[in-house]
C-alpha cells in the first residue's frame, strides 16, 4: 500500500528544513503510512531582537533561531510582523502565499492530505476554505492535520470561516501551550464539521509519542 503524501505546512519562522526537524519523531511514527513532503513559505521575516523567544519555537528548548526565518503573512503590514492575537483589519502576504502553495501542489503533488503548524495550520484553514469553495482547481486535499492552529484575528480572513468546512480534519493542541493557548485552537474548531481532537499535556510543538500513534493512525487509515 503506498503511502499517503501529505503537504506540510511550517510555522511563523520556521522554514521546511527547520520543520522537519521539528517533525522527526512524527515521521518516524507514522513512516509506513505517510510521506512528508515539505515546503517554504515566500515570505521572510526580520529576526527578532536578541533574547526574545521565537513565536512558533518552544520556549523551553533552548535551540536558537532558525536561519532563514519565513512567513506565510504579516498581521503588522507596517513592521512586516506577525501575531496571533493581533487584530487587525487588513494583512500582507496572503495572496503570495496561497500561489506559493499552488505551485507546490502542481510541481510537487499530489497530496493526499495538508498538515500545519501554529500559523501554519491557521492557514491549511484557509486553503480548506478555499477549496471548499472551488476557488482554487488544483486543491484536491483529501483531509487536514492543523497542530495549534488558531482563527486568525484579521478582518479581511473572516471570509475564511463563513461557510463549514466539510473536509475531514484532526486538530491538535497542547494543554500548556503558551504561544497559541489552547482556547484559541478550540476557537477553531466549529469552522470544521466533525473534527477529531487530540490534545496532550505539553506545550508547542508537534506530538509524537507512542501514546500518540492510535489517533493519528485511526484518521489516517481512513484515506489509506
Amino acid at each position: 500500500m503506498a503511502p499517503l503524501r501529505i503537504l506540510c505546512i511550517h510555522g511563523y519562522r520556521q522554514n521546511s528544513g527547520s520543520f522537519r526537524e521539528k517533525t522527526g519523531a512524527l515521521r518516524k511514527l507514522l513512516k509506513k503510512s505517510v510521506e512528508l513532503v515539505f515546503m517554504d513559505a515566500p515570505l521572510s521575516v526580520q529576526p527578532p531582537d536578541t533574547g526574545t523567544v521565537s513565536p512558533d519555537k518552544e520556549s523551553s528548548s533552548g535551540t536558537p533561531v532558525e536561519a532563514d526565518p519565513r512567513g506565510w503573512w504579516f498581521s503588522d503590514v507596517a513592521a512586516r510582523s506577525f501575531s496571533a492575537q493581533q487584530k487587525c483589519e487588513v494583512s500582507l502576504g496572503l495572496d503570495q502565499s496561497v500561489t506559493t502553495v499552488r505551485d507546490a501542489v502542481k510541481n510537487l503533488g499530489p497530496f493526499d492530505g495538508i498538515l500545519g503548524f501554529s500559523q501554519g495550520a491557521a492557514f491549511v484553514a484557509m486553503l480548506c476554505s478555499l477549496q471548499e469553495q472551488n476557488l482554487e482547481p488544483d486543491f484536491h486535499f483529501r483531509f487536514a492535520i492543523l497542530v495549534a492552529g488558531f482563527r486568525s484575528a484579521c478582518t479581511e480572513h473572516e471570509r475564511f470561516y463563513e461557510i463549514p468546512l466539510q473536509i475531514p480534519s484532526l486538530h491538535v493542541f497542547g494543554q500548556e501551550d503558551r504561544v497559541i493557548p489552547d482556547h484559541m485552537s478550540k476557537d477553531l474548531l466549529p469552522v470544521f464539521k466533525d473534527p477529531q481532537i487530540l490534545t496532550h499535556p505539553g506545550g508547542h510543538f508537534v506530538p509524537a509519542a507512542s501514546s500518540h500513534r492510535q489517533t493519528y493512525q485511526d484518521f489516517i487509515k481512513r484515506f489509506q
